[in-house]
């Protein structure tokens, strides 16, 4: 096992073989070929095309689970809260998202997983509670845009060997398994993802057992983190930002003291990231007391820019009536609410905070972390310096510097 997660660590990356992107909504010829396959074979009647419906789902999600293992541990507003955004979601997908057939199976095939992984977790609380109860040391969460440099802070500061952080594999399985597969399965799900969309190590530096944000603990109880960066679905985006947090982070905070517990490290403070947290902060820090702050800060236009490529990646081997301009006034707006919202959190939250500038991150990041350290009161140690200054001759090698050149490619296609 310890040879497989090794040779996952340094699993080739797929960036260094992507074809050109001359358009942001450009898709790749696998994901073309993958779309037509699929349509045939619902054309055929080869397979049933399935519906995206709020009771099939949940009859294919919860197949071999207990009826009780919905409820668990949860509070019956959690698990209520969970079944509306469900009912929602679907309604969005089925009447406003325009899915083609990719786009369609990568909905249900990500639903009924959020599903069916909430019944897995309340089956494990079931039989042991203590996992969803233990003591944890009070984490340390990232806070920023999307494109913020968000995750260069995160791993940087979850180099540090007295702080932990969450592996991506553990981020999109968090039922705890033995012998543990996950990095196995989740190398697997990477290189498909890559085949469908070439460019997402330009995007982001994935690793299936690399340090990465928490959006699949968040998007396994709905949020919609994950679901507004591959689909349009305003009526469940707007549905879900004036709608109580608080389940989503309870239920966040259970699969946190759950993975701290089975990965032995829940004496050491976890670093947490998601550009989703900017929204949320206050379920968050209700969820988590004592938490700790670090808020990034970039050039709004630049964040803009580097968001739509992002998104438009994601949206446009999913639907084939997506347009640029509906992606760009979107996440003008998405963006615009973030801020507020950061900005009114900063007015009234009384918590240890730090602040980092993303270009005076790029051109001196260890006195930006000795700053972050200083204003949570912490000092950096010598084994702190030195893991930290591994992870950023790593993440020099990352295949999503070049994304700056797609950038100059759009923006010269469109003056």
């Amino acid at each position: 096992m310890s040879r497989i997660i090794a040779m996952i660590r340094t699993e080739p990356d797929a960036a260094n073989m992507s074809p050109p992107r001359p358009h942001p909504l450009y898709r790749s010829s696998f994901a073309e070929l993958a779309n037509k396959v699929l349509a045939a074979s619902w054309g055929r009647r080869l397979n049933e095309k399935p519906r995206l419906e709020p009771d099939y789902l949940w009859q294919v999600g919860a197949r071999g689970y207990d009826h009780a293992d919905e409820a668990s541990v949860r509070l019956p507003e959690d698990v209520a809260d969970f079944r509306e955004r469900l009912d929602v979601l679907c309604r969005s997908l089925r009447e406003e998202a325009q899915l083609n057939s990719l786009g369609h199976t990568m909905a249900y095939g990500q639903i009924t997983s959020a599903i069916r992984k909430r019944h897995a977790l309340g089956r494990l609380w079931r039989t042991n509670p203590a996992l969803a109860q233990i003591e944890i040391a009070c984490p340390i969460a990232v806070i920023g845009q999307m494109r913020a440099g968000t995750t260069r802070v995160h791993r940087l500061l979850a180099a540090d060997p007295r702080f932990a952080g969450t592996r991506f594999c553990d981020s999109h399985d968090p039922v705890p398994k033995a012998p543990d597969w996950r990095p196995v399965k989740a190398a697997m799900g990477l290189a498909l993802a890559r085949r469908v969309n070439p460019w997402l190590d330009m995007l982001h530096p994935f690793g299936a057992a690399r340090i990465d944000e928490e959006i699949g603990w968040l998007s396994g109880a709905f949020s919609p983190c994950a679901f507004e960066s591959q689909w349009r679905i305003p009526s469940f985006v707007a549905f879900s930002e004036a709608r109580d947090q608080a389940p989503v982070y309870r239920e966040f905070a259970r699969i946190l003291r759950t993975d701290a517990a089975t990965r032995k490290n829940a004496d050491k403070p976890r670093v947490l990231k998601c550009p989703q947290f900017s929204e949320d902060v206050p379920s968050l820090l209700n969820a988590l007391p004592g938490t700790r702050f670090v808020f990034t800060h970039r050039d709004r236009h630049a964040v803009w820019q580097s968001s739509v490529s992002l998104v438009a990646s994601q949206m446009a081997f999913q639907s084939d009536n997506i347009e640029l301009t509906s992606i760009e006034s979107e996440w003008q707006r998405k963006l615009d609410l973030r801020e507020r919202r950061i900005g009114q959190t900063l007015e009234t939250m009384d918590a240890a905070m730090a602040h980092v500038e993303f270009e005076a991150l790029g051109r001196d990041w260890q006195t930006q972390i000795a700053s972050v350290y200083a204003s949570l009161g912490l000092d950096p140690s010598g084994d702190a310096i030195e893991a930290m200054a591994a992870e950023h001759a790593r993440a020099k090698d990352d295949r999503h510097h070049a994304h700056g050149g797609q950038l100059a490619v759009f923006a010269e296609s469109r003056s």
